[in-house]
């Protein structure tokens, strides 16, 4: 299993346009950058490529990092920085299996496939598969299951890709907070690799409107607002899944620049095989 890191930012991306804060002037100077989220896993068993979710990046994404265009992909959720880039499969793709859950979000009164099928209904290479969560799918010769999380006030998951051969585990948590259900927690338990949402550490959470929430025993808010783990959430929520490595994703532009290329925080175009 081969996974590679094609966007690792949030919904702006570091740098951000128009911005001129110390950690996009610094990302350029260092020619590093933290494109809007995106994963791709490659089976070198069988040849074929997952792609998880579909960054507004996606174009420039697939030239940068030159991999394999997917076989299959998934989407987590109906943001438009996971979603939005499907567009882009227009006359690149003949034909795509896009899997996505089949609950029903109160929110917006369909599924995630159903809200899929019905906003890009044009693109005629596309084949929404409705995926019951928490039951594993074979996707590309790999054992894939959608796991739900907490990304108020969107229904949103998580994944856990195994390999049945070879044992190797991929959990991405997805757009979360730190309250992820705990029959989900156990799906994805002990990976070998976890991406994790860490979206700012949890000193910001004094800016947020609401604060933070999730505290733990010395006060440290693992949850930013509602929707996003800190980045001490991310990490207590790895050691909690006893995760062999840990790589922090979904990062804001609001990281200090002293923090910001800090270690476990993951950067576009890391490739890590499993």
């Amino acid at each position: 299993m081969r996974v590679t890191l094609l966007g690792t930012g949030d919904t702006t991306g570091t740098p951000t346009v128009g911005c001129d804060c110390d950690t996009c002037e610094a990302a350029r100077e260092r020619g590093v950058e933290r494109t809007r989220f995106s994963v791709h896993v490659e089976n070198e068993r069988t040849g074929e490529a997952l792609l998880v979710d579909f960054s507004p990046d996606f174009r420039y994404q697939f030239l940068r990092e030159s991999v394999p265009l997917p076989d299959a992909a998934i989407i987590t959720h109906i943001h438009f920085d996971h979603l939005d880039g499907l567009g882009n499969v227009f006359r690149v793709l003949d034909e795509l299996d896009v899997y996505a859950a089949n609950e029903t979000d109160p929110q917006t009164g369909e599924s995630v496939a159903e809200t899929v099928a019905d906003d890009y209904d044009y693109l005629d290479p596309i084949t929404v598969v409705p995926t019951t969560p928490l039951e594993p799918v074979r996707i590309c010769g790999f054992d894939v299951t959608l796991v739900p999380v907490d990304h108020p006030p969107l229904r949103c998951y998580g994944l856990a890709i195994e390999d049945p051969e070879t044992g190797a585990k991929l959990a991405l948590s997805g757009d979360t907070s730190y309250a992820v259900p705990d029959r989900s927690r156990e799906v994805l338990a002990e990976p070998d690799l976890l991406l994790a949402d860490a979206i700012v550490p949890a000193a910001l959470c004094d800016a947020h409107p609401i604060g933070g929430r999730h505290e733990d025993d010395d006060g440290v808010p693992r949850t930013f607002g509602t929707k996003h783990m800190t980045r001490e959430g991310a990490l207590a929520l790895a050691d909690e899944l006893s995760a062999t490595r840990t790589r922090l994703v979904h990062l804001a532009h609001f990281y200090p620049a002293a923090e910001a290329f800090e270690e476990p925080l993951a950067l576009d175009g890391e490739i890590y095989t499993l």
